[in-house]
């Protein structure tokens, strides 16, 4: 995954990508308009065990087939599959895709564990083909203009980060609250941005040390094998000398539909993205000097289909892996560390 979207390819490709959509719920199909949107790819075929699901995907792609499982996407001969099923599904069958030739854009998380991300990373190189996640808070205006101020030294050395996400619904489908299925509950729903934008800001650094507290109802979560974290809080100690401190949660009695923040603070300022009025959407990002602020981005900003976007356009220039990738093992090996495994 590169850091900007101007990178030269390597290979040029010489014919349109074909790609299979595997799931096309409401995010699945929000993402293939991005990809449709850009008129680099055909679609060639869509498979989703809701029949409305489906028919509602192929007014975006009238032309693609309908088929019944990932087996009859690869069999229509595809250079790449966009994936958003249920999370425990993801890493099996993005390899399963790689493996058949296919590059990969997977809704996060690529797995529920490091182990499993590893091996989808090992899958992706072997077959020399893109692999890229929907980590697609990367892609507000906002998180890329403090990118840019944070690594070229514009607020000095950064030595706290603080990041929030407080989805005061939580998730609708059980499979969510189940950890054999979803691998965690708001950790890996939404801490896994939070720790993917921290480390992604700051060129990610190695990571010294994690300590975390989870809960569920209000209670430690403990050992309870049926249970999955609804609120979360961990301090991450970097090699560079920076805390980040991450809290997540589901259903917090939080006063709006959403709390969204990334602070960043340095010897020399600050940066920090903030949703506003409880929106899951709308960011403002702003520079802090001391006590003036200045703002680097505002709404509206058309982010979500972005990283498919991305993805989609690099691989109608490019098909093949990108290291770049290998960044996500350290995001999911985090993420293991919050869960104490």
């Amino acid at each position: 995954m590169p850091d900007t979207m101007t990178e030269m390819p390597r290979v040029a490709a010489t014919t349109r990508p074909r790609l299979g959509f595997l799931g096309v719920g409401w995010i699945g199909r929000h993402r293939m308009q991005a990809i449709v949107e850009g008129g680099l790819v055909e679609v060639a075929g869509i498979a989703d065990p809701s029949p409305d699901c489906t028919a509602e995907a192929l007014k975006l792609a009238p032309a693609a087939s309908a088929c019944g499982s990932l087996e009859e996407l690869l069999a229509l001969g595809l250079d790449g599959v966009v994936i958003a099923t249920p999370s425990a599904q993801h890493a099996e069958q993005s390899i399963q895709a790689l493996e058949a030739g296919a590059a990969v854009f997977c809704q996060k998380p690529l797995g529920r564990t490091e182990a499993e991300v590893r091996a989808v990373i090992d899958a992706a190189r072997t077959a020399d083909r893109l692999l890229a996640v929907d980590l697609s808070y990367r892609f507000t205006e906002g998180m890329r203009r403090i990118r840019e101020i944070v690594q070229s030294g514009g607020i000095g050395r950064v030595h706290a980060v603080d990041l929030t996400f407080h989805n005061a619904y939580g998730p609708d489908k059980p499979w969510f609250y189940d950890p054999a299925l979803s691998g965690g509950g708001c950790v890996m729903d939404l801490g896994v941005h939070l720790v993917d934008l921290a480390l992604w800001t700051l060129g990610f650094p190695a990571v010294r040390a994690v300590d975390s507290r989870l809960s569920a109802g209000g209670a430690p979560l403990g050992e309870r094998p049926s249970a999955v974290e609804d609120y979360a809080v961990a301090t991450i100690d970097l090699e560079c000398g920076t805390t980040v401190r991450l809290a997540c949660s589901w259903r917090l009695q939080a006063g709006r539909d959403a709390i969204i923040e990334a602070s960043f603070y340095g010897t020399e300022g600050g940066a920090a993205l903030r949703n506003e009025n409880g929106s899951f959407y709308d960011f403002t990002a702003e520079r802090y000097r001391g006590t003036a602020r200045e703002t680097l981005a505002s709404p509206p900003d058309t982010w979500g289909g972005r990283a498919a976007a991305d993805w989609a356009a690099r691989l109608a220039a490019d098909r093949r892996f990108d290291p770049e990738a290998e960044r996500l093992v350290e995001v999911s090996r985090v993420l293991d560390r919050i869960y104490g495994r």
